[in-house]
């Protein structure tokens, strides 16, 4: 359906089908239409650059594998924001590296990369003249360059130790100006380097974890239980000589829905919890004040060492339908307890 155009200048840019004043209206068609065209020109694009990983490619790796220094990527405006994410992928995934913008590397910032450095210049035209001006310098430091560009017989390109060739038949821009599919494909390649350097190194889950600590995946392959369970005396815990009665104080202070029963060594022998409670309270001629409490407590209590995962704790919770976990060590001794609330207060959950 048409949509109703308000004429009204100010009004113009509420609506992303209000067309300026005095212009044609847009329709969806149109709009869905450039779209699509837009991800089949990508598309077609790197399916192409998939048949150009070869001998260069490994050449790239195996010199970001052999430094003994650091990944320096550097490009200017468009290619120089696609350098920026790719050294964050790169240091993300086990290869230490960092971007350099080539216009401040001429007024002192090349004094951040050393002669170990493996230095990794994007230039679409390979003409770039920022980046350039400081390529003599890289050469006489003993840098090795490797090059992503879209022209093999650029300038950037033959002073390079290494190029990579990221061409592609038209950009998605209608107009064939702004990067688009030249972009797309240069990120690929720099996504294409940090995997194929992530599986050389081994790199692992929890070396990853680590170099995201306040991600949501390094919290869960981080913390572990002793990193978020009550210890000491914020542990609810009751002899097993004790009543209904005071193990029921114990849970209402400590507030975890459960209290462990433990023996005179503080080896756990069961557990009680608010279901226990309610069960015994079924119980028309149940005392309270005088049944002891391992007459019905949970004999086969779920628990797990302070060393594991808390990601483990949550995992048995959901299991077992449970939601608290006594914390043991190797001796069935009493050393935690956490409950789902301490989980989700550390967001393992």
């Amino acid at each position: 359906p048409a949509t109703q155009v308000i004429d009204t200048p100010m009004n113009a840019h509420l609506h992303p089908l209000v067309p300026p004043a005095g212009g044609t209206e847009i329709h969806p068609a149109r709009l869905i239409a450039a779209a699509q065209s837009v991800f089949d020109n990508e598309a077609r694009a790197l399916l192409t650059l998939r048949a150009r990983v070869d001998g260069a490619f490994v050449a790239a790796c195996r010199a970001m594998l052999a430094s003994h220094g650091r990944v320096v990527t550097t490009g200017m405006g468009k290619s120089g924001h696609i350098a920026s994410k790719i050294a964050a992928t790169l240091a993300s995934t086990g290869t230490p590296a960092f971007f350099v913008h080539p216009g401040e590397a001429s007024h002192g910032d090349l004094g951040m990369i050393t002669e170990h450095d493996v230095v990794l210049a994007l230039s679409y035209s390979g003409e770039s003249d920022e980046v350039l001006t400081i390529v003599p310098v890289l050469r006489r430091q003993g840098n090795t360059l490797i090059a992503m560009t879209g022209r093999a017989e650029s300038t950037l390109a033959r002073l390079s130790d290494i190029h990579l060739d990221v061409a592609v038949e038209e950009e998605a821009c209608p107009l064939g100006l702004a990067p688009t599919t030249s972009t797309t494909a240069s990120l690929a390649m720099g996504d294409a380097l940090a995997v194929s350097l992530l599986e050389a190194r081994g790199f692992t889950s929890d070396d990853f974890a680590r170099s995201h600590p306040a991600g949501s995946l390094g919290r869960r392959l981080l913390l572990r239980i002793a990193d978020v369970m009550h210890a000491g005396a914020e542990i609810p815990r009751v002899a097993g000589d004790a009543t209904i009665s005071q193990a029921v104080v114990e849970m209402s202070q400590k507030r975890l829905g459960m209290t462990a029963v433990v023996d005179a060594d503080n080896r756990l022998l069961g557990v009680f919890t608010d279901g226990d409670l309610r069960r015994a309270m079924d119980d028309p001629n149940a005392d309270l004040r005088a049944t002891p409490v391992a007459t019905v407590m949970g004999r086969a209590p779920k628990s797990l060492p302070p060393d594991r995962l808390a990601v483990e704790a949550a995992r048995m919770m959901e299991d077992h339908k449970i939601s608290a976990v006594v914390v043991v060590d190797e001796e069935q001794r009493v050393v935690g307890a956490l409950n789902i609330h301490d989980l989700l207060r550390a967001r393992v959950v």
